[in-house]
């Protein structure tokens, strides 16, 4: 047993040390607001799309990426998103909460988290693995948040925000460079090493900066203003569908580092990129932020509870 936990912590450890002294440097002032601020733009515009072109040109199809887990996890990701938004009536009377709690249940933050928590357990093919499944999770979980945004939000039915939306989305840095590396790879076209090197520069900045950035920007108080919406999304997020999607996964025949990685990128806690498209839709801002902080929290428990019970299983 103690091996099994000590497993786990390699996994999740790393995770929660940066992410507690990002906010242990906001709190002494190494880390201020402005700062904060420019090292997201620098992560979300720079060092993560690098990582992705990268990864993605890298990567040795043959050997490491399985396309079948991939489309598991769009089909499971489809499958909860419909079941959510029908939930999502039941959960809350206020029109203006559904596609946040919609939201904050399925999006993940697979780009910092995920790929973090993949590195830590399955080193460089896992990471190369959770590249392309990000790749092609972002494109899906863009898409289905313009969508259940724009349904629930007070501007409903404005031609505006969804053409806002989609420009965008055009204009995504992850998405953008996720079709360039795809696009150079099915080409055929070498990319000078220089780049590559260059890249991998930038790439390396991605994981530490963000989330010592994630950490200091956590807001605590969110703990106290969520309510119910935050505690059904945060155990649905947490819980019920990574948990779900780790066991028909094995049901259906997927096992070790593939399985592995589709559970710990389902398992990630919400992405913060649903505040700031939250805020921008004119919604509950709050709520998002109060969904966002308790599944960071929570998700270094769930997460490892989780590895423990499929690592005993011999899943993984």
């Amino acid at each position: 047993m103690l091996s099994l936990l000590l497993f786990s912590l390699q996994i999740t450890l790393p995770i929660a040390i940066l992410v507690l002294l990002g906010t242990l440097f906001k709190r002494i002032g190494w880390i201020d607001e402005p700062f904060n601020q420019s090292a997201s733009k620098l992560v979300f515009n720079v060092a993560l799309p690098s990582l992705l072109f990268v990864n993605i040109l890298k990567a040795e199809s043959g050997k490491t990426i399985d396309w079948t887990i991939i489309g598991f996890g769009v089909a499971f990701t489809l499958a909860a998103f419909f079941m959510l938004s029908l939930l999502s009536h039941w959960v809350t009377g206020i029109r203006e909460e559904r596609g946040v709690f919609v939201q904050g249940a399925f999006r993940g933050n697979m780009g910092i988290v995920g790929l973090g928590f993949c590195l830590s357990a399955f080193g460089a093919d896992g990471a190369t693995l959770a590249s392309v499944y990000l790749a092609v999770l972002s494109l899906v979980y863009n898409i289905l948040s313009v969508i259940t945004l724009n349904r629930w939000a007070p501007q409903s039915g404005n031609a505006n925000v969804v053409v806002a939306s989609l420009k965008s989305l055009a204009r995504n840095p992850l998405i953008i460079a996720i079709l360039a590396a795809s696009a150079l790879r099915l080409s055929g076209i070498g990319v000078p090493d220089f780049i590559l090197v260059s890249g991998e520069y930038l790439a390396q900045m991605t994981l530490p900066l963000a989330l010592l950035s994630i950490g200091a920007s956590l807001s605590w108080s969110g703990f106290l203003t969520g309510g119910k919406v935050t505690a059904y999304a945060s155990a649905l997020k947490l819980i019920l569908i990574p948990y779900s999607a780790a066991v028909l996964g094995y049901l259906v025949g997927f096992r070790g580092m593939e399985l592995g990685v589709m559970y710990l990128m389902m398992a990630t806690p919400t992405a913060a990129a649903s505040y700031m498209m939250v805020r921008a839709m004119g919604g509950n801002a709050s709520l998002a932020a109060s969904i966002i902080a308790m599944t960071t929290v929570a998700s270094l428990f769930t997460t490892s509870f989780g590895l423990v019970a499929m690592k005993a299983l011999q899943w993984i």
